[in-house]
């Protein structure tokens, strides 16, 4: 029999990680033969109570971690069920949106050579302020050489006014004439009347009959003339008149290209017709909007007057509430320069997008926070009588 040192030399204990296991069992080739021959019985009797070891139990601590897990799971399973049930299954959304507003580009409404820029770029501009100069030096000349013909034609038609006073004096004078020789020819003809009655009695020469005659018709011929005179005046009033007319039409004439004048000189300042951003095109940040693109499956349960959540991608704690305003009346590939053509070659299925516009409360759009082009992610609550989407 082996004395122990021989038997520890034997048996090695398993390692400690794995206490459940059996110890293994080395040969002693190294003994000397002189030792004489193992006991066989040895090993197996030491390895019976190792291995009816029984197993470790499992920590306490372990298994109220699993059951933590477990917990928390469900939980978040029931909330994000019911979540969905009464909120998630109503909302539409897409992050194919953009920011988008009504630029306006700017140009010279006259031609010449710009004298200043006032703003720099990207400078905040408001509606009315001016943004660069054209040279007006040939604008003013225009509109001084306007000014000079207005002056000239208010002189023309006071002096055609002038001549309408003289041609009605001329009239009086005619119609005072006209009553000397009706005068005159009353008189002619009262003395031919005698002359007439005196010649046929014998008492009066051939002589101052035939007299009294030429006075009559005399007379009578210096009426006409007269008459024709006043006639004549009369119409030369009517002429100086209808002149005076004429050139008061022509002032306007020349009122209306002094206006242009003046309007092109003031062409030469251009002006930013909205508050906006950008010198030559403005963008007017506080009339900003969004216009999203939603798959053609999505349109079912959009329309107008759903709130909308807007979520920017350049501060995304940030979180604004819209309210969807119309729907496109066309998908958004009709309106390319190309549209597609399907009627020919090989055909794919594709899912077209339809533009929504999403209308920005103004307040916010005063904040200049929003900037055209920039990437929005839009969830539309589409459930009826709903508040803002969250």
């Amino acid at each position: 029999m082996a004395g122990p040192r021989d038997q520890a030399a034997r048996i090695v204990p398993a390692d400690a990680d794995d206490s459940a296991a059996s110890p293994r069992v080395v040969p002693l080739s190294d003994e000397p033969a002189a030792r004489g021959p193992a006991n066989p019985q040895a090993p197996a009797q030491e390895a019976a109570p190792a291995a009816a070891k029984p197993a470790a139990p499992k920590s306490p601590r372990k298994k109220r971690i699993l059951l933590g897990i477990g917990a928390l799971a469900a939980v978040a399973a029931v909330y994000y069920g019911v979540n969905y049930y009464l909120v998630g299954r109503f909302i539409v959304s897409t992050d194919d949106a953009y920011v988008r507003a009504n630029n306006s580009t700017l140009g010279a409404r006259v031609a010449g050579h710009i004298a200043q820029i006032v703003p720099g770029d990207n400078t905040l501009v408001k509606a009315g302020q001016t943004l660069f100069k054209i040279d007006d030096g040939d604008y003013k000349i225009a509109v001084d050489a306007a000014r000079r013909k207005i002056d000239t034609q208010n002189a023309t038609i006071e002096r055609i006014g002038r001549q309408v006073g003289a041609q009605e004096s001329a009239v009086e004078q005619a119609q005072a004439q006209l009553a000397s020789a009706d005068a005159a020819a009353n008189r002619a003809q009262l003395e031919f009347d005698r002359q007439q009655t005196l010649s046929k009695q014998g008492f009066a020469s051939r002589s101052v009959y035939e007299t009294s005659l030429s006075n009559r018709d005399q007379t009578e011929a210096s009426v006409k003339a007269a008459r024709a005179a006043i006639d004549s005046a009369r119409s030369a009033v009517d002429v100086t008149k209808a002149q005076q007319q004429e050139a008061r039409a022509q002032l306007q004439e020349l009122q209306s290209a002094l206006d242009k004048a003046q309007r092109d000189l003031a062409f030469t300042e251009v002006k930013a017709p909205v508050t906006g951003q950008r010198l030559a095109n403005i963008v007017p940040l506080d009339d900003v909007y969004i216009d999203a693109n939603f798959k053609e499956t999505q349109l079912r349960r959009l329309k107008p007057g759903q709130p909308v959540s807007i979520e920017l991608d350049a501060d995304s704690s940030r979180e604004i509430v819209g309210t969807v305003e119309s729907l496109s009346p066309a998908a958004g590939a009709v309106f390319t320069l190309l549209p597609p053509d399907n009627a020919t070659g090989n055909f794919t299925k594709i899912v077209q997008r339809v533009p929504v516009r999403i209308r920005v409360p103004a307040e916010v759009a005063r904040q200049n926070v929003l900037r055209a082009g920039m990437s929005v992610y839009v969830r539309v609550n589409t459930k009826a009588d709903a508040t803002p989407a969250q």
